[in-house]
């Protein structure tokens, strides 16, 4: 094993860092997160050796960008995080992924566990919720609020076609709840109230064939609720 493989160490101070922290205890300097190459551990950007399998690490050309966090304006840094590019502000650690890459973490295992390999960004400080909405990266319009899956309980923005923007820790938690099995969940929920729905529309046809349909029947008339009563219960609605 190549020297600097023992432990992770702040790239810019040299003291010893929490492969869980997001800044350096000492120094304060961002521990931004890469992954090695050779065997996909995590290691902090400036390392120059893999702390898992003593690889040396080829130097990354740092990429630009234009463009804006919609969370708290600043402006965004282009990373790649196992083959998938990534646009993450540094200063909320919110994280701006495009469709493409954001439907490759969700259906895709392996991408999926190579952010798991990642520290995680530290939580936001406890504030009272706040509904905010933030423009898109790509469009500049304001993008839609959406619980993930419906039953994630995370909260992301969302703009369709361009891409989706996570605040600090969201993206874990969406990778998470899908590791968990979140999705197969979800199915299966869909399933059960589309079973639910069908028995219901059963007994309400039921009802209506043996019940309404049996008394206007014998009074030879059918008046305007009656009629609307089988209607609705009839086609569902």
């Amino acid at each position: 094993m190549g020297p600097g493989a023992a432990s992770l160490h702040c790239p810019n101070c040299g003291a010893p860092a929490d492969p869980d922290a997001r800044r350096c205890a000492y120094c304060r300097a961002r521990l931004a997160a890469v992954t090695c190459p050779s065997c996909f551990a995590p290691l902090f950007d400036g390392a120059a050796f893999c702390p898992a399998c003593g690889a040396p690490r080829r130097a990354a050309v740092a990429e630009t960008s234009t463009a804006r966090c919609p969370g708290c304006g600043a402006a965004l840094s282009s990373l790649d995080a196992a083959g998938m590019p990534i646009l993450e502000c540094l200063n909320c650690d919110g994280s701006w992924l495009d469709s493409e890459t954001f439907d490759r973490i969700c259906t895709n295992s392996e991408s999926r566990a190579a952010l798991l390999s990642r520290p995680l960004p530290q939580p936001p400080a406890a504030r009272a919720p706040r509904i905010t909405y933030r423009p898109c990266v790509r469009c500049g319009k304001m993008m839609n609020r959406v619980n993930f899956a419906r039953l994630s309980g995370t909260v992301i923005d969302v703009c369709k076609g361009h891409g989706t923007f996570l605040d600090s820790g969201e993206l874990h938690a969406i990778v998470v709840f899908i590791q968990g099995g979140g999705l197969e969940r979800v199915r299966q929920h869909e399933l059960d109230n589309l079973e639910d729905a069908t028995r219901q529309l059963h007994a309400a046809q039921t009802s209506s064939r043996h019940g309404h349909v049996t008394a206007d029947a014998e009074s030879g008339r059918w008046d305007a609720t009656s009629l609307s009563q089988f209607i609705a219960a009839v086609f569902g609605r």
